[in-house]
Order: structure tokens, then C-alpha cells, then sequence
């Protein structure tokens, strides 16, 4: 028999649940990839994943508890066990602080329309041009490590108050590594596409050239404040997890960088002299996300009574002022604020920023252009400081031209505080963080330089 469709399994976990009421959330996924090293192409694969959440809800008004199991499952019999073990864990449950009418609603109309889906046939494009790219980079003395990945998940979401919705999310992210024949440098590149139509392995390989050209002088620098520019990369890297920080309630309750002293939210207050826009839009051209809420569980920035609220566009921070945070319908009540739940995109920019990355490196003096951030930490909360290590490129930058490479540092800084600080901006243009983009790859930002970025020691990473 062929297997059930995700709409099939959907109504089943709903048909199936003993408890008062239940929403079940069907994610169909499609993935292609391809890895290389030493300029060979070494695998590829494709794979194809059916995830089901269920969350069941007993009892009404504030008594409502709630139980929520996930799990791989392809079959009727698999979505059974899951919606007993959700069923199960609602009744052992205490009411839900957050609890809330389930948002009600009809089928929308392409709800009965089939999962989306990726194949290899997404790289045949890029595919021969990267075999191009290996051959130049053999001859040329560099040797390229990377990896591709295009997925297409589908989410089905339903619920006993009758809501049916459905989104289709293509995502797609390159990353490579470039290193000379001695392993003595390394630059690297990535980006963020929806379909691989404009990633070209030429640009990405000529790119990872210069900035190993840009490494054949190399210099020692002691730790301190440096003029900085970040590229596009690098401030996506601090800028997220300043996003993913932004919880109403913990702000509310006096425990982030957005509290008040006193008490309340910081929202409405400047954090930068500059005309700093930062919002989230699921209709953003390039970096669409999902309209509608879909929580699996709850925390202090999502609720599972929030599944299906509608989503669009979201200012966090307008003209320089905060203008909202991550916000449920249960912190709403708490606030006094608008609902505002997360979108899975972040957009920033600057007014009137027109200039582009080289030019705020070649409006420089001396100071050093990074490639990316890693291994990035929260040091305190209250103020957002981050500590973390440059990688694959920190670049010294005299009279506007790059003249070397120098070593890695290990860097101290808060996002909230670079965007009070910094002295020159490009246009915002999308981008991919190093360090979260395999978890949020949908971003577009400027590049920043900021004339007193904290190195805070020299490190020995390579």
C-alpha cells in the first residue's frame, strides 16, 4: 500500500488522540548534498525525512495541560504511538502557565497540495563549474574543502479548532574552505540561497584566491582595540544571537541586556544614535519564511497554544529605538505589549548607507577586515557581552589596502554596543553566519566598521 500522505497522518494523530483537544505538525523533508576535499568531489546523497509533532491539551481555560512528543513517523501505526505518548503526557501534566484558546481557522487552500521536494538535479549548474573551479585551484597551488546542502521541508500544521496550513520552505547553504599547498593560510566563503540559480563556484573559488594572495604576507599583532570592519557574515554571526536573545518575558523580568532598570522592558528606548532598522518579514523578497507560528514547545519566546497565529512583518528595532521583542500572547499579558512572535528571518540596515564593503576597508587608515566569527559564547546576559574567536582571515588593512594577514584573536564585544558604535555601514545585502547559519540561514546585513573592536587576547587557532 503506498505510504499515507502528511495531510493523511495529520488528520490521524487528530482522529486518534484521546485528550480535549490536539494540534498535529507534519514536517516532510527533502535534502541533497555534496562534500569535497583535496579538489575532488568526495559524496553526495539525497535523503527524504517525515517528522511528526503532536501536542495534546487536557482540560480547558487556565487548567489546560499539555503534552508534546516528537518523532519520525511514515507509517498510521508510528503516528498512533506518538499521539499515546502525548495523550499520556498531558494527563501527568500540571496546567500550562501559558495556556490560551487554540487559534481557529479552516483549511487553506493549498492544503491538499503535495509535499515540495529537491533532488541532485538542484546542482547541475553548479556542479560542472565547481569541477572547473577544482581544476584552476590545482593548477593555481590551492586545494578547496567544502560542502552544499538544498532542503525542502514542508510543514502541515492542524488542530482540533480546525485550522489546516500548510508552507513549503526551500533551504540551501555553501560553505568552502580554501587553504595554499602548504597549509599555512585558509579563507573561506558561504552564502545562503534558496535554489543554488545564484551561487557561481567561479566567484566563490576567485574570491578564496585573493584572500589567499592577501595571505602571503603575514603579521604578528598584539592584542587591543583595532578598527574593525565586519563583513555582512560576521555581523549576521552577532546580530542573530542578539535576535535569538530578544525573549519579552526575560527582559520583562529584569534578566537581559533589554531590562530597564527599575523594572519593564527597554522597548522604546534608543540603542543607537544611528538609523538602525531591524525587522522580520516572511514575505521578504529572497529570505521568505513561514507565515504562521509553529511551536513544538513552549518557552520563553514560543507557545504550542500559539500554533497558527498568523505572522508579518515585525520592526524590532525602528530608527535607533527598540520597538518590540519576542513576544507570546501569554508574555503579552505580562507586558502590556503587543503579541510579536519570532519569524525565522532577520533583516538590518542602515539609512542611508550606500557605500559597499571595500569601500568602508578602503576609507580605512590601518585597522583589520575580518572574514567570520566561531565558537561564539555569552559572557553576561545584562549587558550581552560575547566572547568568541576569529577563523579562517583576519586581514590587515593600511591606507586602504589589504597588505596581509594576521593572527586570530579571541574577541569581547556586545551586538547591542557595536550598533551604538560603529562609524560606517554598507548597504545591506543577504548574508550567512558562520557560526548559526546551519540553524538560521535566512539574513541580510551590512557590513559594519566599528573604529574600537575589542581583540581581547591573541589566539592560536589556525
Amino acid at each position: 500500500m503506498p505510504a499515507p500522505t502528511p495531510q493523511e497522518l495529520v488528520e490521524h494523530a487528530l482522529k486518534t488522540s484521546r485528550s480535549d483537544s490536539c494540534i498535529a505538525i507534519v514536517r516532510d523533508s527533502t535534502s541533497a548534498n555534496l562534500r569535497w576535499a583535496n579538489n575532488t568531489l568526495t559524496t553526495n546523497g539525497v535523503m527524504h525525512g517525515v517528522n511528526v509533532t503532536v501536542v495534546a491539551f487536557v482540560g480547558g481555560g487556565q487548567a489546560t495541560a499539555t503534552g508534546s512528543v516528537s518523532g519520525s513517523a511514515a507509517s498510521l501505526e508510528q503516528v498512533e504511538s506518538l499521539v499515546e505518548a502525548a495523550d499520556a503526557v498531558a494527563r501527568e501534566s500540571t496546567p500550562a502557565e501559558d495556556a490560551a484558546e487554540l487559534v481557529a481557522g479552516d483549511a487553506a487552500d493549498d492544503w491538499p497540495e503535495v509535499p515540495g521536494e529537491t533532488s541532485i538535479d538542484v546542482y547541475a549548474d553548479f556542479a560542472p563549474a565547481l569541477g572547473d573551479a577544482f581544476g584552476r585551484a590545482e593548477e593555481e597551488g590551492r586545494i578547496l574543502y567544502g560542502f552544499v546542502d538544498h532542503d525542502v521541508t514542508t510543514t502541515y500544521l492542524g488542530s482540533s479548532s480546525g485550522l489546516r496550513l500548510r508552507h513549503v520552505q526551500p533551504t540551501g547553504h555553501y560553505g568552502c574552505t580554501g587553504k595554499d599547498r602548504e597549509l599555512t593560510s585558509s579563507a573561506w566563503v558561504g552564502g545562503a540561497t534558496r535554489d543554488f540559480a545564484d551561487v557561481d563556484a567561479h566567484a566563490l573559488d576567485a574570491e578564496l584566491a585573493q584572500r589567499l594572495s592577501w595571505a602571503r604576507r603575514t603579521v604578528e599583532l598584539p592584542a587591543g582595540r583595532y578598527d574593525t570592519v565586519l563583513p555582512p557574515a560576521a555581523v549576521a554571526d552577532l546580530m542573530i544571537y542578539a535576535y535569538w536573545s530578544a525573549s519579552a518575558r526575560e527582559a520583562h523580568e529584569g534578566q537581559s541586556v533589554f531590562s530597564r532598570p527599575g523594572g519593564g522592558t527597554r522597548i522604546g528606548e534608543a540603542l543607537t544614535p544611528h538609523p538602525v532598522q531591524v525587522f522580520s518579514d516572511p514575505v521578504y523578497p529572497g529570505l521568505e519564511a513561514a507565515p504562521f507560528v509553529t511551536a513544538a514547545s513552549s518557552d520563553n519566546v514560543e507557545s504550542v497554544f500559539d500554533n497558527g497565529l498568523p505572522l508579518a512583518r515585525t520592526s524590532w528595532i525602528e530608527d535607533g529605538r527598540l520597538a518590540a521583542l519576542l513576544q507570546t500572547r501569554h508574555s503579552a499579558t505580562l507586558t502590556g505589549r503587543p503579541v510579536t512572535p519570532g519569524i525565522d528571518n532577520l533583516v538590518v540596515s542602515v539609512d542611508g548607507a550606500t557605500g559597499s564593503l571595500d569601500q568602508l576597508v578602503g576609507d580605512m587608515e590601518r585597522g583589520l577586515l575580518l572574514t567570520c566569527l566561531w565558537y561564539i559564547r555569552e559572557v553576561d546576559p545584562q549587558t550581552l557581552l560575547l566572547t568568541g574567536l576569529t577563523r579562517d582571515g583576519v586581514y590587515l588593512v593600511e591606507n586602504g589596502e589589504v597588505t596581509g594577514a594576521v593572527n586570530n584573536f579571541r574577541f569581547n564585544e556586545s551586538p547591542v554596543d557595536l550598533l551604538a558604535r560603529f562609524s560606517g555601514a554598507s548597504t545591506t545585502e543577504p548574508s550567512f553566519s558562520r557560526e548559526w547559519g546551519d540553524m538560521f540561514s535566512r539574513t541580510a546585513t551590512p557590513a559594519l566598521r566599528v573604529p574600537d573592536f575589542n581583540m581581547s587576547s591573541v589566539s592560536a587557532a589556525r
